[in-house]
């Protein structure tokens, strides 16, 4: 069966089956996907952490489909009623729904009118008047099953009894149910009416009706939330006409005396039973591929998010904006130490911004502040242009950033943010938050649920669980694409690499804070219950800067130190050269000897040959540095200065189905819509942007009232 399984993922994903069949043992073996991505790409063909997360996700569909066939032809063999034709049938369904479908004529249910019919003998009946050979009417044939002790009274009795047990048949006809459903989903659609005559956010679906292969996954969603608060009333509509002629084309035998009866049969069957079935089934596809489409499009977005350029080394000053209980105030210095806390009221009046910017101005100065975050919450405005005012008054030397807050409340009342800060109230914690924010987004992003990071569509109405195994999954995969200083790191972001875990992460802290610094990789070995496994997984992606070795500097992995002194030893240098960052012509070398010649000699494949040389030429490289630089500003803009025709530079917030919300500078992001993000047709806007870009906007238009602006990509004048 595993045969058949690896055969399957080979032709679906177009991997050789070697490969497929590598992945599937490595991952059995315990190896997490961020080690099997880096260090195994030799086994693999260099598949990428996305693909092969997408292997183990259809793995497992297939695995829980394999065990689900197996159930059923037991429960069905139970019954003695598993024949060798059902069997097969159901060994090739391809799909659940199939094999359910398979199952539905066997399944125990509750007693319904055909089984009462079934319990009062009228079985035969139904049999003979389906299987339409007989020159008999109906009414004749139920005159041989009128008893009263049965509880028949009559021959209407009978038939109607009969009836019941024939729609019951057809409503349980995997064959019928397969072909409508898959007919709906390419005929049918959905309709949405008002529930009731009263305005809301969902009055753009109070009449609506979209065919179910065009229906954008929002839409879905979106129509969902308001059935669920009674705005909406919803139905899956489909010609009843053409689904019972195809129901009466598989049910009904030519001119027989019962044909009639048995067409009846099946519109009671269809009317009643079948197509409020079907219309669950088809509404809870739609859902399911609407909810995985949010969440591949929650993941995209908070990848970038996650792996925006730092701001590290410099001191930054955290505002978390507020009204009622004023602006929280954090200073901290280029690793992210606190230095001072404050908080300041510049909303209270003209007197108050006043002294908010005296006082700030003097911890500016006192601590060398280089960069202040601002939250982009309540009262963002208003502090932004405080900003500005304190900026001048210093005579600059100042710049600041817009930081998105989402999630900061969160981590500031959570039982991790209480441990690192003892001390200070929930308030002070997420300024804080926001200034380690603009240093290292990725290590402060990691502390909190990726759900409250608001780069999504409807993620409270997703599968949590399915949520959370994919969002912690890119959160993993960026944590290990950029590496984690073991000295520095905090447990939250050492919990996130490959082969550690909550426990393992605490007890590295521990260890470092009761022994001092780690000054080698190996030293890992005596953290309790970090054992060979734990180590194996995650040691390529720790970094120990103080090391005397350079190596422990890079993403070598120790398995690989050996060959990399042999690479380094072929090219006429020493690990000190590596140090010394004169190893400029590696690369170049390596290409002379040939890179098949020199994998061979030193004993690895030709992708590891190629991730050794990249490390050693940049030892305790961020892989973020090389991304865009963030927007530093000194200046504000008011939605008052807007015009259309203006072009702006902004940064991508938020990527959805229907486009893309900009942060132009003005506290209100403005959106470009998917028909404004370039010139040629796209399905999502995620092929063109992704949150974190640089982008360049053109203003096509400004409501101040609505607080909306209107944005284009694709018409930005050409310089």
């Amino acid at each position: 069966m595993s045969e058949k399984i690896s055969r399957l993922l080979a032709q679906e994903l177009q991997q050789p089956l070697q490969y497929v069949e590598n992945v599937i043992r490595l991952l059995e073996e315990g190896n997490t996907i961020p080690f099997i991505a880096r260090y195994r790409k030799e086994m693999h063909g260099s598949m990428d952490d996305t693909a092969l997360r997408a292997l183990e996700d259809r793995l497992t569909y297939l695995r829980n489909l394999e065990a689900r066939k197996e159930e059923v032809k037991k429960a069905i063999e139970g019954q003695e009623k598993l024949t060798a034709e059902l069997a097969a049938a159901i060994d090739n369904a391809k799909t659940l729904a199939e094999v359910e479908d398979l199952y539905r004529p066997y399944k125990q249910k509750r007693r319904t009118r055909a089984t009462m019919a079934k319990e009062k003998g009228l079985e035969g009946l139904a049999q003979t008047i389906f299987g339409q050979e007989t020159r008999e009417t109906p009414a004749a044939l139920a005159e041989g099953y009128v008893d009263a002790e049965k509880g028949v009274e009559s021959v209407e009795e009978a038939l109607c009894g009969a009836n019941d047990i024939i729609a019951e048949w057809i409503a349980d006809d995997a064959a019928i149910r397969k072909e409508l459903r898959e007919l709906t989903m390419k005929k049918g659609a959905l309709r949405s009416v008002a529930a009731k005559e009263e305005d809301s956010v969902y009055r753009l679906y109070y009449d609506f009706s979209q065919n179910l292969s065009k229906l954008a996954g929002h839409q879905i969603l979106a129509i969902n939330r308001g059935e669920k608060e009674e705005f909406l009333k919803v139905s899956v509509e489909v010609d009843r006409d053409w689904a019972l002629g195809l129901i009466w084309s598989r049910a009904v035998k030519g001119r027989s005396a019962c044909a009639d009866f048995v067409r009846n049969a099946c519109e009671d069957g269809f009317d009643r039973l079948l197509w409020p079935s079907l219309e669950r089934e088809i509404r809870a596809m739609c859902t399911e591929t609407a909810c995985e489409g949010a969440i591949a499009n929650f993941g995209l977005n908070l990848r970038p998010l996650l792996m925006q350029p730092t701001v590290k080394g410099h001191v930054t000053m955290g505002l978390d904006p507020g009204y009622a209980h004023g602006c929280k105030v954090a200073v901290i210095d280029g690793t992210g130490k606190v230095l001072d806390t404050t908080v300041v009221y510049p909303t209270f009046g003209e007197r108050q911004k006043k002294e908010a910017i005296a006082k700030l101005s003097q911890l500016v100065c006192r601590h060398g502040v280089e960069h202040i975050a601002i939250g982009n919450g309540t009262a963002s405005r208003e502090t932004e242009q405080m900003a500005v005012e304190l900026i001048r008054q210093v005579g600059g030397g100042v710049s600041y950033m817009i930081v998105n807050e989402a999630g900061a409340s969160v981590y500031s009342a959570s039982k991790l943010a209480a441990e690192e800060f003892p001390e200070f109230d929930v308030n002070l914690r997420s300024a804080v938050s926001i200034a380690r924010r603009m240093q290292d987004p990725l290590a402060e992003l990691v502390k909190i649920d990726p759900k409250a990071i608001g780069v999504g569509q409807y993620q409270h109405d997703m599968p949590q669980k399915r949520l959370d195994e994919t969002l912690s999954g890119v959160v993993e995969d960026c944590v290990n694409a950029v590496g984690v200083d073991v000295n520095t790191a905090s447990a939250s972001l050492l919990g996130r690499v490959s082969g550690l875990n909550a426990t393992t992460a605490k007890n590295i802290v521990k260890y470092r804070e009761e022994n001092g610094i780690f000054t080698g990789r190996r030293q890992l070995l005596k953290v309790p219950k970090l054992g060979p496994k734990a180590f194996e997984q995650s040691a390529g992606f720790l970094r120990v800067p103080e090391s005397r070795s350079v190596l422990d500097n890079t993403g070598v992995h120790p398995e690989s130190y050996t060959a990399a002194e042999a690479l380094l030893a072929l090219a006429g240098y020493t690990l000190k050269d590596v140090a010394a960052g004169e190893i400029a012509l590696l690369e170049q070398k390596v290409k002379l000897l040939g890179e098949e010649k020199v994998a061979q000699q030193i004993g690895v494949g030709v992708p590891t040959l190629r991730d050794v040389v990249k490390e050693l030429l940049k030892p305790g490289r961020d892989v973020r540095d090389d991304l865009p630089a963030p927007i530093l500003r000194t200046d504000v803009l008011d939605i008052k200065d807007l015009a259309p025709g203006m072009v702006l530079t902004g940064t991508v917030r938020n990527v959805v189905d229907f486009g893309v919300f900009v942060d132009i500078g003005v506290h209100q992001d403005g959106l470009v819509h998917i028909s404004q993000v370039c010139n040629k047709f796209i399905k999502h806007p995620s092929e063109v942007v992704a949150v974190g870009d640089i982008v360049k906007v053109v203003v096509l238009e400004v409501d101040e009232k609505k607080h909306r602006i209107g944005l284009s990509m694709r018409q930005v004048p050409k310089e």
